[in-house]
Parts: C-alpha cells; sequence; structure tokens
C-alpha cells in the first residue's frame, strides 16, 4: 500500500490493531485546506457531527486527529490536512503512539515540531 511508513525492520507503524498508519511521502504534498468548513466523509468520520471550522482551534485538532487516525489512503491526507498547519499543531495532537511514530519517523521535523 503506498504511503506506508514501515519500521527499519519492514513492520509498519500501527494505526490501530492491524491497521498500518498512512503517512504521505512529503509534507508539501499535503495541500489541503487551511481555512473555512470541511466536512469529512463517513469511512473518516461516523459521527453524524462531521463539519469542522478549521478557524475553531478544537476544531482543527479534533479533525487532523480524525483523519490521521482512521484513513487507509494517502489521498485522504493530501486533501484533508495541509502540511504547513500540520507543522504548527503537530505537538498538540493527540494521536496513538503508532500514528506518531510512523509519521516521526518519516518526517524528523515533525519531532521537533
Amino acid at each position: 500500500m503506498q504511503g506506508l511508513s514501515p519500521t527499519a525492520a519492514g513492520v509498519a507503524f500501527l494505526a490501530r490493531p492491524g491497521r498500518p498508519a498512512v503517512v504521505a511521502r512529503t509534507l508539501a504534498e499535503l495541500t489541503g485546506p487551511q481555512y473555512g468548513l470541511v466536512e469529512l466523509p463517513i469511512r473518516l468520520m461516523w459521527s453524524t457531527e462531521r463539519t469542522f471550522d478549521l478557524g475553531d482551534p478544537d476544531d482543527l485538532l479534533w479533525m487532523y486527529e480524525n483523519v490521521l487516525r482512521e484513513t487507509t489512503r494517502c489521498e485522504d491526507l493530501r486533501q484533508l490536512i495541509n502540511g504547513r498547519t500540520l507543522r504548527l499543531v503537530w505537538r498538540r495532537l493527540n494521536l496513538p503512539r503508532g500514528v506518531r511514530q510512523a509519521w516521526e519517523s518519516r518526517h524528523r521535523c515533525l519531532r521537533t515540531a
């Protein structure tokens, strides 16, 4: 699967048991919106309240956490996550350990973000 971030031993970091974390190859390819309202597809957010206001810091964090944790496709990352914004909020995101490790392994700049 394209976009997975395997460890040196060839084992992928897990977003949850049985599902590898999906990581973009570069932060520059993450060209999602920085402003406005975003509605997540049901495959990423099962709640009826799937619309997020990116101008609200809590909404922004909640949306990013859901996308990074739930996606199985790099295309979701490209369309919904913004690389610059991701760097700015990285430390404040509440992510499963496997997701955080996968992203920081691929993008070392996030370790010091």
